[in-house]
C-alpha cells in the first residue's frame, strides 16, 4: 500500500522519475506518471491516482515541477480537466473512465461543453436540443452556443432533452459527443475584443452512441449539476497568489505610475486590493473543502465574487489610465483557446471582463442560488415547476 503521506508521496515521484526522464518524450512521460498514479493522486488506482487525500496533490505537482518536468498545459484543456474530469470520475463506468481520462489529463484530447443555447443560457434546464434513440445510437439535433475551445475539441460534454413530455428537469440526458462526428459544424463567434475565443456549434443529425451516455436516460440534470459546481470553482476559485490576477495589474500600475493617481482613485484601489484578498482567501478556503469531498453551492459565492471584482478592477484600470487606457491593442480576429488577461492591454481586460458575469452562470441565477442553498432563504416562486 503507498504511503499516503507528503514525505510518502514525494518519494513516489522521486522513485517514478529516476525511471522516467523528464526532458524526453511529453506525451509518453505524462502517460506514465498517469499510470502510476500521479495525475490526479485524490482518484481511485486506475484512473490516475492513488487514492490519497485531496490536498496532497499540490505535494506531487511541486516536486515534478522542481524537477523541471512537463505539465499537462492546463489552460488549454480547462473545461476538461475543471469540469468534465470531476464529472466522469462521479459518474461515469469504469469502462468509460478508461477511454477518456488518461488523454484527457495528457492532454492529448482536449473537451468542450455543450450546455447552453441561444434560448436557455441562464435558464439551462429549459434546453431544447434533442436526442432520439435510433437502436444503439441517439441522434442528436439543435443548437449550443458560447462554447469555449469548440474549435481544438475532440469530445465534448453534451446535455440534451430525450423526453419532452417529462418535466424540464426530468427529461434531460447527460452524453459525450464526438466533436469530429458527422453533423456536428462549429462556428465562431467574435466578440467585443475582437477575437473569436467562443463559438457555436450546429447538431444535426449527429449521432453519439448510447455507450457514450453518462448516467441514466432522463437524469441528465443530477449529472449535470456536478459538472456546473464544479464549472463554478474551476472558473471563480483557482488558487492565487497574494495580488496574482487581474488586482497585481492594477497594484503595480498603481505604484509604478505615480502621476496617474488621484485622491479619490487611492480610496477605490485600496477598496478593491482588500476585496480581492478576501476573495482570494474564500477560494482557498473553499478549496480545502472541496479536499473533503465535492463542492456545493458555496463555489457559486466565490464564482460571482470573481466576476464582479474582475470588472471592478478592469474598470479602475481604465480609468487610472486615463486616455491611454482606451487604446487597445489589437482587433485581429483570433481564436485563442483561453483569454490572455495579464498579456494584453487595459481595453482587452475591461472588454473581457463583462463576459465573467455570464459565463458559468450568470450572477443573477448565482445570487437566487446562494439566497435559496446558502442562506436558506424562500424560493422564488416558479410557474415552470
Amino acid at each position: 500500500m503507498s504511503d499516503h503521506t507528503a514525505d510518502g508521496l514525494r518519494r513516489l515521484v522521486a522513485a517514478f522519475l529516476r525511471t522516467h526522464d523528464p526532458s524526453g518524450d511529453r506525451t509518453g512521460f505524462l502517460r506514465a506518471r498517469f499510470d502510476a498514479g500521479l495525475a490526479w493522486v485524490h482518484h481511485p488506482p486506475g484512473r490516475g491516482g492513488l487514492g490519497a487525500p485531496p490536498h496532497l496533490q499540490t505535494v506531487v505537482d511541486d516536486a515534478f515541477a522542481e524537477a523541471g518536468a512537463p505539465d499537462n498545459q492546463p489552460r488549454r484543456n480547462s473545461i476538461g480537466l475543471g469540469m468534465a474530469a470531476p464529472t466522469l470520475l462521479r459518474h461515469a463506468t469504469e469502462a468509460q473512465c478508461r477511454r477518456w481520462l488518461r488523454p484527457l489529463w495528457t492532454g492529448e484530447e482536449v473537451w468542450c461543453q455543450l450546455f447552453s443555447e441561444p434560448d436557455a443560457g441562464s435558464d439551462l434546464a429549459s434546453l431544447r436540443t434533442r436526442a432520439v434513440r435510433d437502436g444503439d445510437d441517439w441522434v442528436v439535433d439543435g443548437q449550443k452556443v458560447w462554447t469555449s475551445l469548440a474549435h481544438e475539441a475532440r469530445w465534448a460534454i453534451l446535455l440534451a432533452r430525450t423526453d419532452p413530455a417529462a418535466p424540464k428537469h426530468h427529461g434531460m440526458t447527460y452524453f459525450v459527443c464526438d466533436m469530429t462526428a458527422p453533423g456536428v459544424r462549429v462556428r465562431p463567434l467574435r466578440q467585443a475584443t475582437g477575437e473569436a475565443e467562443f463559438n457555436e456549434v450546429f447538431l444535426t443529425g449527429a449521432r453519439v452512441p448510447d455507450a457514450h451516455r453518462i448516467g441514466e436516460v432522463g437524469h441528465g440534470w443530477q449529472v449535470a449539476r456536478t459538472t456546473l459546481m464544479n464549472e463554478r470553482v474551476a472558473i471563480g476559485g483557482r488558487p492565487l497568489p497574494r495580488e496574482g490576477g487581474m488586482v497585481g495589474v492594477l497594484a503595480r500600475l498603481w505604484r509604478e505610475r505615480p502621476d496617474l493617481r488621484t485622491g479619490g482613485l487611492h480610496t477605490q484601489v485600496l477598496r478593491a486590493w482588500v476585496r480581492a484578498e478576501a476573495a482570494r482567501l474564500a477560494a482557498l478556503r473553499l478549496r480545502q473543502l472541496i479536499a473533503a469531498g465535492q463542492p456545493g453551492p458555496e463555489g457559486s459565492a466565490v464564482k460571482l465574487s470573481f466576476a464582479e471584482l474582475s470588472q471592478r478592477i478592469s474598470g479602475l484600470e481604465v480609468e487610472l489610465r486615463g486616455a491611454e487606457g482606451l487604446r487597445h491593442d489589437d482587433w485581429t480576429m483570433r481564436r485563442p483557446s483561453a483569454p490572455d488577461l495579464l498579456g494584453r492591454t487595459a481595453t482587452y481586460r475591461y472588454l473581457r471582463a463583462r463576459g465573467n458575469s455570464i459565463e458559468g452562470g450568470t450572477s443573477e441565477i448565482l445570487r437566487t442560488i446562494i439566497a435559496e442553498r446558502v442562506l436558506g432563504l424562500p424560493a422564488e416562486p416558479r410557474v415552470d415547476r
